[in-house]
C-alpha cells in the first residue's frame, strides 16, 4: 500500500468516456520495447474488454481529494456470465477482494475494480448494487464476490474522507469502453506514486506471432511502488541519474507501495495456465525496479476472455479448449514485457501533482528521460524519413 492538482477548488468527476491516449507514450519519446503491441497498446486490445475511470480532484490542504475508481469490464457491461482466471501475490501487503473465490472455482464473475485502499469496502458494495440492477437475476457471475483490488493514495489524497461514493463507482462502470484509454492520474491511479515520480494507471499489450496462435494480452496496472534509487528505463539507470524532483516521502529508502496488475487475453488458458502466467507479471514489474517489499502490496489478476460459454453454463457438460502447455512460453514473455510497458506509460503520463498537506510529487521529466536514454546509447531515434 502507499500514499494532485495545486490550486484546484473545484470538484472534477471525469468519466473514461470522454478520456483517450492524448498524451505521448513511453514509445513515443523513444524508449525501446520488445514485442509487438496491438493497435492500442492497451488491454482494450482483447476483444471484449472495457474500461471505465471516475477521477475525483477536488480542494487544498490537508483534507484535498485526489482518488477515484478504475473499472475493468471483462467482456463488456452486458456480460453477466464468468471467464476462466487466476490471481497471485507477490507480497501480500495489500487487498483484492474475491479472490477466495477465484482460487476455488477458478473462475471470475464480476468487473475488476482498482481503487485506493480506504475505498474498497464502498466500492466492492457499489459492484453488487450495479448489477443488481443490470442483472436483477444475478445471470450466472459472482457480483457478491466482486474482485476489488487496491493501493494508498493517502500521501497525496485525505484517505479518511471516505470520497469514493456508488456515484462515482457506477459512473467507471457505465463509462467503460473499448478502444485507446487515458493513462496517468486517472481513476484509482489518480493519487498514486511511482519509484517517487508521479504513478498511476498504465496499459499496453502484446499480440502474438501467427506461429504462437496469434492471440493477444493486454495489461493495467494501477502503479504506486519503488523507490528511486533501483528505478530503470531499458536497463539504464534513470532513479540514480535524476536525484532531484524528489518528494517528502521520497526520503524513505523502504519500498513500501504497491502495484497490481491486471493481465487479459484471448488466449484458451485454464485456470491452472492462467496460473502459472499472472505470476509472471512479477518479472514484469521487476526489470523497472521493483523488488516486492515488505510493506508493499503487489497482487495479480489474470482472466482469458476464450471459453465464456463453457466457464459460464452451470447445468451441463461443455467442452473447452486449452492451449498446450509447450506453447505457453510465447504468452509468458508478453506477460513481462507488457506489465514493464504498461508501468512505463503510467509514468509518463502522469503529471505532477500537489495534493493532501501541500505534499507534491512531481512526474517523471521527459526531456531529461531522453537525454538519459541517449547517453546510455538506449534511445530508439525516430526513423528518418
Amino acid at each position: 500500500m502507499r500514499r494532485l492538482f495545486a490550486g484546484i477548488s473545484l470538484f472534477f468527476l471525469l468519466s473514461a468516456s470522454g478520456l483517450s491516449q492524448a498524451k505521448p507514450r513511453a514509445r513515443d519519446l523513444g524508449v525501446p520495447f520488445d514485442g509487438m503491441p496491438g493497435q492500442y497498446n492497451a488491454i482494450t486490445d482483447v476483444k471484449g474488454v472495457e474500461v471505465g475511470y471516475s477521477t475525483l480532484i477536488s480542494g487544498e490542504g490537508k483534507k484535498a481529494v485526489r482518488t477515484g475508481v478504475t473499472a475493468i469490464l471483462p467482456q463488456g457491461k452486458n456480460f453477466v456470465g464468468r471467464l476462466f482466471a487466476a490471481w497471485h501475490t507477490l507480497n501480500g501487503n495489500g487487498e483484492m477482494t474475491g479472490t477466495t473465490w477465484v482460487d476455488e472455482s477458478g473462475m471470475l464473475g464480476s468487473p475488476i475494480m482498482i481503487t485506493g485502499t480506504y475505498s474498497v469496502g464502498a466500492v466492492k458494495d457499489s459492484v453488487l448494487q450495479w448489477a443488481m440492477e443490470k442483472q436483477p437475476d444475478g445471470g450466472t457471475g459472482d457480483p457478491s464476490l466482486a474482485v476489488v483490488a487496491e493501493t494508498f493514495d493517502g500521501f497525496l489524497h485525505y484517505a479518511p474522507g471516505f470520497s469514493v461514493k456508488q456515484e462515482h463507482v457506477f459512473q467507471a462502470l457505465d463509462g467503460a469502453k473499448s478502444g485507446p484509454i487515458a493513462e496517468g492520474n486517472v481513476g484509482g491511479g489518480t493519487g498514486m506514486v511511482a519509484f517517487d515520480f508521479k504513478g498511476g494507471t498504465g496499459t499496453s499489450s502484446r499480440v502474438l506471432d501467427q506461429k504462437a496462435g496469434g492471440y493477444t494480452l493486454g495489461v493495467l496496472v494501477q502503479a504506486n511502488y519503488g523507490i528511486r534509487r533501483l528505478f530503470k528505463v531499458a536497463g539504464v539507470p534513470v532513479g540514480k541519474e535524476i536525484t532531484d524532483l524528489a518528494s517528502v516521502e521520497g526520503k524513505d529508502v523502504q519500498e513500501h507501495g504497491s502495484i497490481i496488475v491486471v493481465i487479459a487475453t484471448d488466449a484458451p488458458l485454464l485456470p491452472h495456465q492462467l496460473k502459472r502466467l499472472v505470476k509472471r507479471a512479477a518479472l514484469g514489474i521487476a526489470v523497472p525496479g521493483g523488488y516486492g517489499g515488505n510493506t508493499s502490496g503487489d497482487i495479480f489478476f489474470a482472466f482469458s476472455t476464450a471459453n465464456a460459454a463453457g466457464a459460464s453454463n452451470a447445468k451441463e457438460v461443455t467442452p473447452v479448449q486449452m492451449l498446450p502447455n509447450e506453447k505457453i512460453n510465447p504468452l509468458f514473455e508478453a506477460t513481462v514485457q507488457a506489465t514493464e510497458e504498461a508501468i512505463l506509460n503510467a509514468l509518463v503520463a502522469a503529471e505532477t501533482m500537489k495534493g493532501a498537506n501541500g505534499n507534491t510529487v512531481f512526474a517523471l521529466p521527459h526531456d531529461r528521460l531522453k537525454a538519459i536514454l541517449r547517453k546510455y546509447n538506449r534511445l530508439r531515434e525516430p526513423t528518418k524519413k
